[in-house]
């Protein structure tokens, strides 16, 4: 590809120093923005043509032009210099050096700074939608795997401390509501930044009369940007996709941080198939969730993009500043990092059994039916504050006598609270208990099987 002077230069005196040319250049992680760049180039220069600065025969020439080396770029034939700095100026030399000088025309009423805000919309607009497919396949596995589980008991825990029984389906399914509202937060991202800068300029729009709702139009926005300054220095949305990332990673990394703690032999709940997991390279004996821990490492780094992201737009002043060049680097690390975890969750969940043996073998330990009686006693008529010292007290005896609650006569019972009938015996017990649960959205298998089949329907409309 033949040089083309960049017009800026003429400004300036002397070539670049070539540190210059390395420090300043983001072609490295811009180059993905090319079939955006060359979408928002064809509306822009379909715009020009209707608004008579070029003539239909000069639209032509650019339309085919740009065509050509979007095919370029995407079979690889492409040679991209980094002298051009980025995507926009690889692309305009490109044409420059294809079509001639009707190519130079293109950059009417138009400024990089609005180009690169033009592109990263319709770049993350695309994105969020693949995300959102992959975050949709993930709750699909999670809500196959809860319907196989909708009536088989765990143990809960909060502080990291057995807390009541629950089925293992409605455990499955509070993932599937995390995941939602990852979904609807990157839906409501992808509507607040699908409004177009293009027009827009360097900063204050242009003398030329631009139909700027024209190439929103074309290019699918919902409305243009209605102050040029913000326009073309806004990445507000930026910041909002990673931190929806961020939320994502949150999500996957307690997911991780459970299977991994549940695949231990202490807990043995889970086992994940063998293609999810790596083998010692000293203990032959090893069989560890490797993946979920990369999970669990990579979230990390997303945040760090968050940080980044924010410390970006923190120092800056109006208007648009080359800092904002960086917010590439942070944008595509986080995205790139939570679709892969999305996309490896997926296939581990849908290949990971529950031990339900060596689950049941255990739910008595624990005390997870100490809430269960104090409700018990509640509907006896006592107040649930001295009902739950009656319970204290009652496991407190247990641990003396290294028994269940279950296992306590009707007279020790009653030596606490006469209102304790035999009854008592049917509230007692783990797998007891999550039948008695009557509230919506407990974790019992009524309200477990009706979420499935909820979620089943739900997420089938996608």
């Amino acid at each position: 590809m033949a040089k083309s002077e960049k017009s800026w230069e003429k400004r300036l005196s002397g070539e670049p120093d070539p540190l210059t040319v390395n420090f300043v250049e983001s072609l490295s992680h811009d180059t993905r923005l090319y079939k955006y760049d060359i979408a928002g180039s064809i509306a822009h220069a379909r715009m020009l043509g209707d608004q008579k600065f070029i003539t239909r025969d000069e639209f032509k020439e650019i339309k085919d032009g740009l065509l050509e080396i979007s095919e370029e770029i995407s079979c690889g034939r492409f040679k991209f210099d980094k002298t051009y700095e980025d995507i926009h100026m690889a692309i305009e030399a490109a044409l420059v050096a294809k079509i001639g000088d009707t190519a130079k025309k293109l950059h009417t009423g138009r400024s990089r700074n609005d180009q690169v805000a033009t592109d990263i919309r319709l770049w993350m607009r695309d994105e969020i939608e693949l995300l959102q497919a992959g975050i949709t396949g993930l709750q699909k596995a999670f809500v196959k795997l809860a319907a196989n589980y909708s009536d088989d008991v765990m143990p809960s825990y909060t502080h990291l401390q057995r807390a009541q029984p629950i089925v293992i389906g409605m455990y499955l399914l509070s993932f599937v509501e995390q995941f939602e509202r990852d979904f609807l937060r990157l839906g409501n991202c992808s509507k607040l930044l699908n409004i177009s800068p293009l027009g827009c300029g360097a900063i204050a729009g242009s003398t030329l009369a631009l139909d700027r709702k024209s190439t929103a139009s074309q290019l699918g926005f919902s409305d243009i940007c209605y102050n040029s300054i913000d326009a073309t220095s806004d990445r507000d949305f930026c910041a909002e996709f990673i931190f929806d990332c961020a939320l994502i990673g949150a999500h996957l990394s307690r997911l991780s941080e459970d299977w991994i703690l549940f695949s231990s032999n202490e807990f043995g709940f889970v086992k994940i198939s063998d293609s999810f997991c790596t083998s010692s390279s000293m203990m032959p004996q090893k069989r560890n969730p490797d993946v979920l821990e990369l999970i669990r490492g990579k979230t990390g780094s997303v945040y760090g993009s968050l940080m980044a992201m924010l410390t970006i737009l923190k120092g800056q002043p109006s208007g648009y500043n080359r800092d904002l060049q960086e917010d590439k680097v942070h944008v595509f690390s986080a995205c790139d990092s939570v679709k892969a975890c999305v996309e490896i969750a997926r296939a581990i969940v849908g290949n990971t059994k529950f031990n339900i043996k060596k689950i049941a073998a255990g739910l008595d330990k624990g005390f997870l039916d100490a809430t269960g009686l104090a409700e018990y006693l509640v509907v006896r008529g006592v107040a649930f504050r001295e009902a739950h010292g009656i319970v204290g007290a009652l496991v407190a005896d247990c641990e003396g006598q290294d028994k269940s609650l279950a296992e306590l006569s009707l007279d020790d019972f009653k030596r606490h609270c006469d209102k304790i009938e035999q009854d008592v015996y049917e509230h007692l017990g783990a797998s007891n208990l999550v039948g008695k649960y009557v509230t919506e959205g407990a974790a019992g298998p009524r309200q477990a099987k009706e979420q499935v089949a909820y979620w089943m329907s739900e997420l089938a409309k996608r």
